[in-house]
């Protein structure tokens, strides 16, 4: 498994869990959405 692939569904799982994500926002976890998110947040931060 790629270290992307393995950093998605270990993010996912998490934010299942914790409740931080709600059902109405699942969408957000696809991995195409994700991974957009994940980027923006990279470049925010750089």
């Amino acid at each position: 498994m790629s270290s992307i692939r393995r950093a998605n569904l270990t993010d996912v799982l998490e934010r299942i869990v914790s409740g931080r994500t709600k059902s109405h926002q699942l969408h957000e976890l696809l991995a195409w959405n994700w991974k957009a998110a994940r980027q923006r947040t990279a470049q925010a931060a750089a």
